[in-house]
């Protein structure tokens, strides 16, 4: 089974080139870092809107594009309610820019822990983790991927998850999230900063889900990435009213760096 796009022609273009020249923009738009990153937390909202956010963070991959073969990707349930972590049983994912091969040694490393169950129906209408594959595609010449939606979980359940696919520089891992929703812009700043404050402190505790819509997978990484003392990068944060939006109604994005400490 191919898992087809289903935001295509409304978060970004249907079209291939003009993905990919949208895209590409993104990247050129986005803030520089010599950061080399082994986790990253990104926005995933409509293009015009969290596009140049995530370019940010997408664009310090380029000295990677030889190195990193394998995307372990978690995102929030929007759409679907569920107690635990979904995989799928698709074979790909596919958007305009063509198909994305699901990494399944990567899925059998995993099966086995309670949390993880194959539910079909979370990823088949999913946006937030389809928005970032038109980014790994056009970054990344050859990688495999492991999409994982996050329903009901906790920070521990979603930390083990990450530690049994952590692997070496070979593996990205990628946590996808916007920041606060539908603030007035300067109310929405407040919240982003205190965020943006607690993740670069590895505290996860006190980011409550009006604060991140994908909160419950940050806290997952900021677990993992406090074990292992890893260092942290804001690289860029901003929200619509930035970008393409209205100041009257925000939604907030960040791009975070994590980096492993060298050995």
């Amino acid at each position: 089974m191919i898992r087809k796009p289903a935001v295509a022609g409304s978060f970004y273009p249907a079209n291939a080139s003009q993905l990919k020249t949208l895209v590409q923009q993104c990247l050129e738009q986005g803030k520089s870092s010599s950061a080399t990153p082994k986790a990253m937390i990104v926005p995933h909202a409509g293009f015009i809107y969290s596009g140049p956010i995530a370019g940010s963070a997408y664009r310090t991959l380029r000295p990677l594009q030889s190195i990193i073969h394998r995307v372990i990707l978690l995102g929030p349930s929007h759409r679907v309610d569920f107690q635990g972590i979904a995989t799928t049983s698709a074979s790909a994912f596919k958007t305009p820019l063509g198909e994305v091969t699901i990494d399944q040694q990567a899925l059998q490393q995993v099966m086995s822990l309670s949390q993880l169950s194959t539910i079909d129906e979370a990823h088949l209408n999913e946006h937030s983790l389809e928005v970032q594959l038109p980014f790994l595609q056009q970054i990344l010449p050859d990688f495999s991927l492991l999409p994982l939606v996050v329903g009901r979980s906790d920070a521990h359940s979603i930390a083990e998850v990450l530690e049994q696919l952590w692997g070496g520089p070979e593996t990205l891992v990628l946590i996808s999230s916007d920041l606060s929703h539908y603030l007035p812009y300067s109310e929405a700043q407040k919240i982003d900063q205190h965020t943006s404050e607690a993740i670069l402190q590895l505290n996860g505790e006190t980011i409550q889900h009006k604060d991140a819509c994908g909160r419950l997978p940050i806290q997952g990484l900021l677990k993992i990435a406090a074990e292992k003392g890893m260092q942290v990068e804001n690289i860029d944060l901003r929200n619509s009213g930035d970008t393409a939006g209205d100041k009257g109604r925000v939604v907030g994005y960040g791009a975070y760096l994590f980096m492993e400490q060298a050995a």
